[in-house]
């Protein structure tokens, strides 16, 4: 009987290990890195935060960055910086064209 424990105590480890593992991986696959910024990129940044951030806590919220005058947001795409374009999905298609 004890043995019976002890294997069924081992096996249940063993699944909860692998299991465990599985799913760390299957998060790991999904993320695309970065590319490093260059000194240009990080001097923009670091003027546009100086001049945007209100409360001074070194991050832009969602209104600071709503105040962002159309110059520099094209000063920023420019230098290769930006987030996901609004309204696309995977694959670039519009939403619109991937309903029809």
């Amino acid at each position: 009987m004890k043995k019976l424990i002890i294997l069924l105590t081992a096996c249940a480890i063993g699944l909860g290990s692998a299991f465990a593992a599985e799913k760390k991986e299957k998060a790991e696959k999904g993320k695309k890195e970065r590319p490093a910024l260059t000194e240009e990129q990080k001097t923009l940044l670091k003027e546009i935060k100086e001049k945007y951030d209100a409360n001074k806590d070194k991050k832009l919220d969602k209104e600071e960055r709503a105040k962002i005058s159309d110059e520099d947001k094209k000063r920023m795409k420019d230098a290769g910086l930006g987030g996901k374009k609004k309204g696309r999905k995977k694959g670039g298609k519009k939403k619109e064209e991937a309903e029809k």
